[in-house]
């Protein structure tokens, strides 16, 4: 019976006095899907909250709960996602910095605004858990200058990640150079150095992460402060360039992701033993043409599939790699980009593989787009299946004409029309995707959807739309599947007083 209540809850056809009745009712799974209604009143966000604690955070997060409307005595966690929100009170934060709980302290070191003298009193906090989240979310650079000194490493590799750590500070942490030797690290915190964990610890209460070291440098950690520093893109790029020969494998992956390398610092990593750090370098904007048609011919597909993502990457290659390995069923960022004479181009290439590149975009003129409904080539047909503007003659001909490989996607076509829906669902043999497609299409009937509710999968999507007629929907509510018992209680067909049974006589 819950699960049908949290189906009601989710119903956006649910009258307000219905909702009241299930506010009165709830516990945390209810109260979550009540919280995600967007008619919730601000009386009923409170008599939510009030009911159930956890429900605050959400509301608060949602606007739904101003600070006129928490205690941070009495509800801590509301109150910090207020001032997570910037929508909290000052004297919250002095209150919850004492707070005995390092999880309150922790999620406060978060908030932006805070008072000076709160991250003051943050930054000394005996918990390192707690400065390492004030120096991961500090915006005011001082902070971030004061605690790059901090004695334990875990604070350092926080400041790394920082995007307000001021750009030296930032080459000091990846050298190591001018900054006081940590004092501590995670690993030391545990355990005697030297030591080493294992990836297989079988300690369930174990947090170190696996590979974690400490033989009195806290390698582990100064390891993850680089890689943090490197990522970061106010770490001055003349501070990173030496770490494109460096030993460690993934610091070069991690440089190899910066978009403003030199092109010495690319040609180096297009080189690089580790397939990985050549495909993300692959996808950087970085890369010039050149390194790109070196990157086209790569051994490892990881590589050239990454090379298509390229934004530059010249058409032809980009054709060449369609041949050569998967680029994808989605649409590339330089088809995106294309321009009118280059679309035009692609969709008259003799190449399949080209016609296929450009068939994704959804936005094709009326010629170029018809002239691709009726390509020979099932791969383009496919691509362009869903594209807007196509007519129900031109979909009942991509499926007359290439079968099961089409058929899923002109299910999703936004004109795809009842008939042709329904048409679809008795198509044989069946295409099981199609019909999760056709459960979720605006436009299906609800004869398509009786076909859909025979399918285990597209069964609960088929549950909740609101062209099933009522009669049916109710018989749905006592369905074996769980899953389709409570998508029919938030069908917005559903009618009223079998919601009103489902709310008081049930509840």
């Amino acid at each position: 019976m819950h699960h049908l209540l949290c189906g009601l809850a989710a119903n956006p056809a649910l009258p307000s006095a219905l909702v009241d009745r299930l506010i009165s009712l709830a516990d945390d799974d209810l109260a979550d899907d009540l919280a995600r209604r967007p008619d919730l009143s601000r009386a009923q966000a409170v008599a939510l909250a009030g009911r159930v604690e956890g429900s605050a955070v959400r509301l608060a997060y949602e606007g739904r709960l101003t600070a006129a409307d928490v205690d941070p005595a009495v509800r801590p966690d509301a109150a910090l996602a207020l001032l997570d929100r910037g929508a909290g009170r000052p004297e919250w934060a002095r209150l919850l910095a004492a707070d005995p709980a390092h999880e309150r302290r922790e999620k406060l070191a978060a908030c932006p605004g805070l008072p000076a003298d709160v991250v003051d009193t943050l930054a000394a906090d005996p918990d390192v858990r707690v400065v390492a989240e004030l120096a991961l979310w500090t915006t005011a650079p001082d902070v971030t200058v004061r605690l790059a000194a901090h004695p334990h490493a875990e604070v350092r590799r926080a400041v790394a990640t920082n995007e307000a750590t001021h750009p030296a500070v930032l080459g000091a942490l990846l050298t190591g150079e001018g900054l006081p030797a940590a004092r501590h690290c995670p690993v030391c915190d545990r355990e005697e150095p030297p030591f080493v964990h294992d990836p297989q610890c079988p300690r369930p209460d174990c947090d170190l992460l696996p590979g974690a070291s400490c033989d009195g440098s806290h390698e582990s950690t100064v390891h993850h402060t680089r890689e943090a520093a490197l990522r970061n893109p106010a770490t001055p790029v003349e501070a990173v360039v030496a770490f494109a020969d460096h030993a460690s494998t993934m610091l070069r992956w991690t440089l190899a992701t910066r978009p403003d390398l030199p092109r010495e610092v690319c040609a180096r990593l297009a080189s690089d033993p580790t397939p990985g750090v050549r495909a993300d370098l692959a996808s950087n904007p970085a890369v010039d043409e050149a390194l790109i048609r070196v990157l086209a011919d790569d051994p490892d597909p990881a590589v050239r599939r990454a090379l298509a993502q390229h934004p530059r990457v010249p058409l032809g290659v980009l054709t060449r790699l369609a041949g050569t390995t998967k680029v994808g069923a989605t649409l590339v960022p330089r088809i995106a980009a294309a321009s009118p004479a280059e679309v035009e181009e692609l969709a008259l290439s003799p190449d399949p593989r080209a016609r296929m590149l450009v068939a994704h975009r959804r936005d094709l003129p009326p010629g170029t787009r018809d002239r691709l409904a009726d390509d020979p080539d099932a791969k383009v047909v496919k691509a362009l299946a869903p594209h807007p503007g196509l007519t129900e003659a031109q979909l009942r001909a991509m499926v007359d004409r290439h079968g099961v490989r089409v058929l899923a996607k002109v299910a999703t076509n936004p004109d795809a029309t009842p008939a042709l829906l329904e048409e679809l669902t008795r198509h044989e043999p069946p295409v099981r995707k199609a019909f999760r497609e056709i459960a979720r299409h605006r436009a299906a009937p609800a004869s398509a959807l009786l076909a859909c509710l025979k399918d285990s999968q597209a069964g609960p999507m088929a549950a909740a739309h609101p062209a099933l007629p009522p009669p049916v929907i109710t018989e749905l509510l006592t369905d074996t599947d769980w899953q389709v018992a409570e998508a029919a209680a938030s069908n917005p067909s559903l009618p009223l007083a079998v919601m009103s049974d489902l709310a008081w006589h049930r509840g």
